[in-house]
């Protein structure tokens, strides 16, 4: 799994999502690496282990051909209070590290397989995710 080597504060803001302007994203929008991405349509968090699994699927599907590159990194921490526990009495413990993803960026790009492979590995890895994703290719 994805996660820093450290953090500055192990415990950080929620931050606000505010749902009646949706933020688009500006950076890490078009394809820098492979020839055919995975783009986010949604805002969502993405955990390190959704990303982890994704790759997974991505990597078991392609075998050893081919190129697997992430864009996005966990580096925000998420708390969670234990199970039947009261309201109050602080924050929950450091569960694990996630991205704020918005809409446009892409997520993960594949190169050096045929482009049916391509979209079908990303297809299986857009299913493990909590967003809406949508292929993407070079235009070539």
């Amino acid at each position: 799994m994805l996660f820093p080597k450290k953090v500055k504060h192990r415990k950080w803001h929620t931050m606000r999502r505010n749902a009646k302007r949706p933020r688009i994203e500006t950076r890490g929008i078009a394809l820098s690496f492979g020839s055919f991405g995975l783009k986010a349509v949604t805002e969502s968090r993405i955990t390190s282990n959704q990303i982890e699994s994704a790759r997974k699927v991505m990597s078991r599907f392609l075998g050893k051909a081919g190129k697997i590159w992430i864009r996005v990194f966990p580096d925000m921490p998420y708390t969670q209070k234990a199970a039947e526990v009261g309201m109050g009495k602080g924050k929950g413990d450091p569960q694990g590290f996630m991205v704020q993803i918005n809409p446009g960026r892409v997520l993960f790009e594949i190169d050096g397989i045929p482009p049916a492979d391509a979209l079908e590995a990303l297809r299986k890895a857009g299913t493990k995710l909590p967003v809406k994703t949508r292929i993407i290719s070079r235009v070539a």
